[in-house]
């Protein structure tokens, strides 16, 4: 079994950008969601990560939100001595990285991949237009 991908979010936003890069992407397998509904504590989301995570050999981590309860918890996980590779801030970019990073057998620096693709698309489209008049 090759490495694994979890997505941890306040509610259902790891689902959903499971099933969003899944339209790019295909199926992915070997992409799990963890969420924490507003109904739930700390505890719940932990419970829900342990039983996630137990099947798992090697996995990287991916929260929403630096700070957010999904990290925290498992920021604590890695406090207690825990092997686990934790990323926050995630977005379409990074998880397309590491599946093309997994697919390509390269390392990918999902940090510099996620932010890199930020762009004001405004700015883009105004340098075509400049492009376009030197032309």
């Amino acid at each position: 079994m090759g490495k694994s991908l979890v997505l941890i979010s306040h509610g259902l936003f790891s689902e959903e950008l499971k099933k969003s890069t899944e339209m790019i992407m295909g199926p992915q397998e070997d992409i799990y969601t963890v969420t924490l509904l507003p109904e739930e504590g700390p505890e719940d989301f932990l419970k829900k990560f342990e039983e996630t995570i137990a099947s798992l050999e090697d996995y990287v981590v991916f929260a929403d939100l630096l700070g957010g309860t999904p990290c925290n918890v498992v920021s604590r996980l890695i406090l207690e001595g825990r092997p686990i590779q934790l990323f926050a801030g995630m977005n379409m970019p990074m998880v397309i990285g590491y599946l093309n990073g997994s697919l390509l057998g390269e390392e990918v620096d999902y940090v510099e991949f996620g932010a890199s693709n930020i762009r004001h698309v405004n700015t883009l489209l105004a340098a075509d237009d400049d492009d376009d008049e030197d032309e």
